[in-house]
């Protein structure tokens, strides 16, 4: 009986890394599809600002990245050197519709991607760095801001 419960065990294990490694597979194939594709939102769980320490996001702060577009709703934290003429107008609030994307493949796995919005005058560059796993996380550049770093997964667009 001593035996038995070792040679459980051990076949257990087999067979839960043998059900664990496709579906990986799977989640890394779905998301070079959706990031291929330019079909994503990445959600945003945490900030971290170039001062200060990092903070747990709410709930709804993204980033929608299609073909034809790249829609902007993130919070920001930090030094500006402009202050927006309209309060409401906080955070990293906008839609681009001209801009260049580009992706290049890490050497570890997933792929970091740079977007360049040309009809922004505040944004400079969206660096994205997604992993296989589906995490990924945003570096924003500005013009009028300090950089910002947020974390988060990458997910594809809901409809």
């Amino acid at each position: 009986m001593k035996k038995l419960l070792p040679r459980a065990v051990f076949m257990l294990l087999i067979v839960t890394s043998l059900i664990w490694i496709p579906s990986y597979s799977q989640v890394s194939n779905s998301i070079a599809d959706l990031i291929k594709a330019q079909n994503y939102v990445f959600v945003a769980q945490t900030a971290s600002p170039s001062r200060g320490g990092l903070r747990q996001l709410d709930p709804g702060y993204d980033l929608v990245v299609k073909k034809d577009s790249v829609v902007s709703f993130l919070p920001y934290f930090g030094r500006s050197y402009n202050a927006p003429t309209d309060p409401t107008e906080g955070g990293i609030k906008f839609t681009s519709t001209e801009f260049e994307y580009n992706i290049m493949d890490r050497k570890k796995g997933g792929w970091d991607i740079q977007i360049k919005p040309k009809d922004n005058k505040d944004v400079r560059i969206l660096q994205l760095s997604v992993f296989d796993n589906g995490s990924a996380s945003l570096i924003v550049t500005s013009n009028s801001r300090q950089n910002i770093s947020f974390n988060g997964r990458i997910e594809e667009k809901r409809r």
